[in-house]
């Protein structure tokens, strides 16, 4: 039994949906997995006036991990939603590293022509505390002809080294490559600051081989040659751009999850997918949990739970592979649970398996 505590915040739309597949693989991966909903949403807002409490991470500050389901809802504003929950819990818990990994998974098609999963194994590290993210502007002069807007970027040394340097060691546990986004032909002071951390520290990391792209020539390359590309670290906004589309050339939004990582552990990190709430189709049964239920892997993966991870991850690749149970938007006609409940026997059963066994 692990033991685990782990938050469950459901959210709005499909990410009801989705959200409940994922628990069930992940106790069928690693049974003793001790869950606690929270029904906080753009539902409670209209409720409440608030999309959570205002203690809410107080609240969830003594779980091990937490499991975001996605948010959004029509009649909220997606920054009223987005800034009474999401972006709240993501700096009280120190979580800065926005970790986006996009790969093309079996029985899966990429929207580039003639793309194998070969080409398509992407890391996106985003910085996810400060940037472009912030509050500090505001409207002057509203409802006059020289009304104008203000809205200011925050780059901090201590945030720029840190998330660069992440970057770095996850670059050079994998090929040892890493790209840097920036637009220091355009924005004057944040982003050749941003270059100039970058380059320093480089310099700790010899072994690393290192690139510097604006983002809207990063973009193409996403698309024209994602296979030059490995591990990318971004500000808040290009890493949030960057990771949406290479998310769409691997096979939609529907096969992405993230972490929002703490990496000193000294408080939850948040896992979700990187799809939306998905109103149109909420309730319906046709919505991909793959996503949420990857997110799951990346979050037993923090916990040091390796063996449950990869199941769970492996449980995925072979029941997309195989064909048989897809949702709609991968081509077939399985509802959420018919492909919630595959991924969860397989996972299941690959858990079973003794250490070193071979899995197929």
């Amino acid at each position: 039994m692990s033991g685990y505590r782990i938050a469950t915040i459901p959210g709005d739309g499909i990410g009801v949906d989705v959200t409940a597949e994922a628990v069930a693989v992940l106790d069928a991966a690693l049974p003793g997995l001790e869950w606690t909903e929270f029904d906080w949403s753009c539902e409670n807002y209209l409720r409440t006036g608030a999309m959570m409490p205002l203690d809410g991470a107080e609240r969830l500050a003594r779980f091990d991990a937490i499991l975001l389901g996605a948010v959004g809802f029509p009649g909220v504003a997606d920054h009223v939603s987005l800034w009474g929950l999401l972006i709240p819990l993501r700096r009280a818990f120190g979580q800065y590293v926005n970790l986006r990994p996009v790969r093309l998974l079996p029985g899966t098609q990429s929207a580039l022509r003639d793309r194998t999963a070969a080409d398509l194994d992407i890391l996106i590290v985003r910085e996810n505390s400060e940037g472009e993210y912030s509050r500090i502007g505001g409207i002057h002069n509203e409802g006059r002809p020289d009304e104008f807007v203000l809205q200011e970027s925050v780059f901090t040394r201590t945030g720029c080294e840190r998330i660069i340097r992440y970057a770095f060691e996850r670059a050079a546990e994998r090929s040892g490559q890493l790209c840097s986004a920036t637009k220091s032909n355009g924005i004057i002071h944040s982003m050749p600051y941003w270059d100039s951390v970058f380059e320093r520290i480089a310099a700790e990391y010899p072994q690393v081989a290192t690139r510097q792209m604006h983002v809207d020539a990063l973009a193409a390359e996403l698309v024209l040659h994602p296979d030059r590309l490995d591990v990318i670290v971004g500000s808040n906004l290009f890493g949030d751009i960057l990771s949406d589309l290479a998310a769409a050339v691997t096979g939609g939004l529907g096969l992405a999850p993230s972490g929002n990582i703490n990496p000193d552990r000294i408080a939850p990190s948040m896992f979700e997918a990187v799809h939306g709430s998905a109103p149109d189709i909420a309730g319906q049964g046709i919505a991909n949990p793959v996503a949420q239920i990857l997110a799951g892997a990346m979050l037993l993966d923090h916990l040091g739970e390796a063996a449950a991870a990869a199941a769970v991850d492996r449980a995925v690749c072979d029941v997309l592979a195989t064909g048989e149970t897809l949702t709609p938007d991968l081509g077939g006609t399985a509802t959420t649970a018919d492909l919630g409940a595959a991924i969860a026997a397989r996972a299941a059963e690959l858990a079973r398996q003794p250490a070193g066994s071979d899995p197929r």
